[in-house]
């Protein structure tokens, strides 16, 4: 499969630096060669052979040296190439949420895609698989179409099946499925594939998410946390042994993390704060002991089916879009969700493109000393101090 090509430029890069009487510094001109050589053979840049001049504005005792960073592809540029690798995304359930199109990104970059549905939506999401109702979304920008090596049933709210209570186990919705525990789908992938590189955590709930969090209950706070924070130290607790050591994991965050954002409640913007505080740490424990990256992405409002639980997230995407910096519409290159502002006539069409572009660059090579760190991609919206939509400012 060929490699993803981020939209990066696929010139060269060259550098001119100016290295005044380098005869005194180098001793001679086969001197300057022969730096330009050592340059070349520690570097893999190619030097120019003759030293250059660049205008009337250089001194003649001024030699130049011309370093161009060359692409091993030609005209691709610098690539994002994940052949080889493979992923393990927990939390894919439909085509249009942030899991799917971070699958995508990394299966367009060559990486092998195994993926983590929650038990009740499993027969739903395998039987549209099945009947190729997704067909249209698992393009790829080659044309080819996203193969999934494997989906595993899986609900990261239990490490265990010791966990698991007994009103789970009986519920018609669990019925026929086995194995879902995060214990045991790790210990399935390893039977199944031996080992994986790519861990991705696009997981969230919050059973009461609408209420604010004064009028949250104890019990729904701790499984807002659950099942959106500590089910990435689980995962990432399970998975470790497995991972090749050079691998990375990213899960998914929101700006209420560290902004007030009503409406969204129920212990969410905690379990959310306590997610990026986990990052930081897992970083350094899962770099200490497995070689192993961990970041994460905080992520603009998408109208995914989850996130309409909050009850008005058209509102947040339209706030978003008139507020942010970069007042664009996203890169229309993933299936959109579109929602009509309430001020215009025009539409908002948000494509989780950015997200997936975005994680592909986390979890390769060029991203080999990012660790801890919470990356926004959200068009800059996460730096305002002030809403430009507000009443206050047209009076």
């Amino acid at each position: 499969m060929p490699a993803y090509s981020p939209p990066f430029p696929s010139c060269c890069v060259a550098v001119r630096p100016c290295i005044p009487a380098c005869k005194q510094v180098l001793g001679s001109t086969s001197a300057l060669s022969a730096f330009g050589r050592a340059l070349s053979t520690r570097t893999g840049f190619a030097s120019c052979s003759k030293p250059t001049s660049v205008g009337p504005m250089t001194s003649s005792n001024c030699k130049r040296v011309i370093v161009r960073a060359m692409s091993q592809r030609g005209s691709q540029g610098l690539p994002i190439d994940l052949t080889g690798k493979r992923a393990f995304i927990a939390g894919v359930a439909d085509d249009n949420g942030y899991g799917w199109a971070i699958a995508k990104a990394l299966a367009a970059a060559g990486a092998e895609i195994l993926v983590g549905t929650w038990v009740p939506a499993l027969n739903i999401f395998e039987t549209s698989l099945r009947r190729r109702k997704f067909d249209e979304s698992w393009k790829l920008p080659d044309g080819s179409l996203m193969e999934i090596a494997k989906v595993y049933p899986l609900d990261a709210v239990y490490d265990t099946p010791e966990d698991v209570p007994e009103d789970v186990k009986t519920n018609k919705r669990y019925a026929g499925a086995s194995n879902w525990t995060v214990k045991e789908v790790a210990e399935t992938v390893k039977n199944d594939f031996g080992s994986i590189d790519i861990l991705v955590h696009s997981l969230a709930n919050g059973p009461e998410v609408t209420k604010p969090l004064l009028e949250t209950s104890r019990r729904g706070y701790l499984a807002a946390i659950s099942a959106s924070s500590y089910s990435f130290v689980s995962l990432l607790q399970h998975f470790l042994p497995i991972m090749n050591p050079g691998g990375a994991s990213i899960s998914l965050t929101y700006i209420a993390s560290e902004r007030i954002i009503p409406g969204y409640g129920g212990g969410m913007s905690s379990a959310k704060a306590a997610l990026e505080s986990d990052t930081r740490l897992l970083a350094y424990e899962a770099g200490r002991k497995g070689k192993i990256r961990v970041n994460t992405i905080s992520a603009g409002p998408l109208g995914s089916r989850a996130a309409k639980a909050i009850g008005f997230i058209e509102k947040i995407i339209e706030y978003s879009y008139v507020n942010a910096p970069l007042q664009k519409e996203l890169l229309a290159v993933d299936k959109t969700v579109t929602s009509f502002l309430l001020y215009s006539e025009s539409a908002i069409t948000y494509s989780t493109a950015e997200v997936g572009n975005t994680a592909a660059f986390l979890v390769s090579p060029l991203a080999s000393a990012v660790t801890g760190s919470t990356i926004y991609v959200d068009n800059g919206l996460n730096t305002m101090g002030l809403a430009l939509d507000s009443p206050t400012l047209s009076t």
